[in-house]
């Protein structure tokens, strides 16, 4: 590093910018394709119920964070035109156009997709309640001062990255330490591939891999999450010391995050969690020379550095960020810590964690139908992602998030069935196409059912033995009938 410009992170912005404009691609895809039939104008939740509350009432309105459906009534149209645009800036991120001019372009469109992402956010209620949604958000407001490439990066916003991976990383080390006992006794992990919300291909793999294999993850995820994270501040000491060894130990610790983060992307389905983690960890990887503008021996001209209206920006904003800080820094010493909590309406210097619990079993909920009057004959609702036909192979879909499939691994955590689920059951009666194209397949192909009803089931990952004896993924154990039958009369 040197001084106000992080001369050596050319290569990092490349990531940071491109990665995150991706995932703000892959978050209003998803939004675009599953939005309308959860919270749309007819959805299962839907938003103008919610905006209708909140009315002009100043207590209520301070209740959400920042939306543009407050300025303007919400409709599915104009839904649509937002996620839209979201996509056609985040493309031209992607591609590195905007990043071709002045730093105020770049920083235009990623606030852009700040703004209308939260936009989202705040009216998505339970279905976009998750820590990965605020992860983001936050990491699109800084990437927006990330610069051009006629410069090199501002040295305050790469710390400014560094700070959000150590929330990220050493808060959900903390939450574990403080959670369950099974994270303390090493047990956690024999149990997590089994139970997470969505298993991928190779989860069952993972999960009839040895005990003591099992313990070995849960000590290096200790050691990546809680001791890991302190290096990446290293490369601060280059300003200080000269050589490269403290740009070579922030990297390495970058890298050994990154490892770890890729071993759950093999192993599991969390949306993008680990794939923003996975960018947002690049901001500590210097490669000299790579990404950069060009040197002096190139051009005959000196580095160029940071412009001053450029720095006073992004100090500002540093500032900005240390200011907001303070509640999530105290937060990860608490003893009450908060997992994925936000301290401020603009979604910035927010508190991360995961999994401080893990369930030791894992009960489905399975949506069945029937055309009988008297009910004799049921079929099941085949879910995109979550277990069900226990010959299916588990597939692989993170970074797209399929939000009705992660509420149902919820449903049999709570003491009884959420609001939504019951709209979700009558969208059924009624054979509506937007809730069934949610769906893996339509046991009925389109025709109303006479009744249906939530049954729970117990499921546990096939062995070796069974699977080779029965041809299946998965066992399960029926439970009980949790709801219905339920018909429209």
């Amino acid at each position: 590093m040197d001084g106000f410009a992080a001369v050596d992170f050319g290569f990092a912005r490349e990531v940071l910018q491109r990665g995150i404009a991706a995932l703000y691609l892959v978050a209003f895809v998803s939004t675009l394709n599953q939005f309308r039939p959860l919270l749309g104008e007819h959805g299962l939740l839907p938003a103008p119920a919610l905006l209708d509350w909140v009315g002009d009432k100043p207590s209520r309105r301070r209740m959400l964070h920042p939306t543009v459906f407050l300025r303007i009534r919400y409709t599915d149209r104009r839904l649509v035109a937002l996620c839209w645009c979201g996509i056609a800036i985040a493309v031209l991120l992607v591609l590195g156009i905007p990043q071709l001019a002045p730093p105020w372009v770049p920083m235009i469109a990623f606030l852009a997709l700040w703004l209308g992402y939260m936009s989202i956010v705040s009216v998505g209620q339970t279905f976009y309640s998750f820590g990965w949604e605020m992860l983001l958000l936050e990491a699109g407001f800084l990437a927006a001062f990330l610069g051009s490439h006629d410069q090199p990066p501002p040295t305050v916003v790469i710390v400014l990255f560094w700070w959000l991976l150590f929330r990220v990383e050493f808060g959900a080390g903390m939450i574990k330490i403080r959670g369950g006992r099974e994270w303390r006794d090493l047990t956690a992990l024999m149990y997590h591939h089994e139970t997470q919300p969505m298993p991928g291909p190779l989860s069952r793999q993972a999960h009839l891999l040895p005990r003591w294999f099992h313990r070995a993850e849960v000590v290096g995820n200790h050691i990546a999450q809680l001791a890991v994270p302190l290096f990446v501040f290293a490369p601060l000491l280059s300003i200080w010391v000269p050589g490269s060894v403290p740009q070579i130990i922030g990297t390495t610790a970058a890298l050994i995050m990154i490892a770890t983060q890729l071993w759950l992307v093999a192993t599991g389905n969390f949306a993008w969690l680990n794939w923003v983690t996975i960018v947002i960890a690049f901001s500590a990887v210097a490669l000299p020379g790579i990404g950069s503008p060009a040197s002096e021996e190139e051009t005959g001209t000196a580095w160029p550095g940071i412009p001053l209206p450029w720095f006073v920006i992004t100090s500002a904003v540093g500032l900005l960020v240390v200011a907001l800080s303070w509640p999530a820094l105290r937060n990860l010493f608490a003893r009450r810590q908060l997992m994925n909590a936000s301290f401020n309406r603009w979604q910035i210097a927010n508190a991360y964690g995961a999994f401080g619990t893990v369930t030791k079993e894992r009960i489905e909920i399975v949506v069945e139908g029937s055309l009988d009057d008297d009910a004799l004959l049921w079929r099941e609702y085949e879910f995109k992602g979550k277990p069900g036909d226990v010959r299916r192979v588990p597939g692989q879909f993170a970074p797209y998030h399929l939000r009705l499939d992660w509420l149902m691994w919820f449903l049999p955590l709570g003491r009884s069935l959420d609001d939504w689920f019951t709209v979700f059951l009558l969208r059924l009666l009624e054979a509506d196409a937007p809730t069934l194209a949610l769906l893996r397949s339509d046991p009925f192909a389109g025709e109303r059912p006479r009744w249906v009803r939530a049954v729970s089931y117990r499921y546990r990952f096939a062995t070796r033995a069974e699977r080779r004896a029965h041809g299946v993924r998965w066992m399960r154990t029926r439970q009980a009938v949790v709801l219905g039958p339920l018909g429209l009369r």
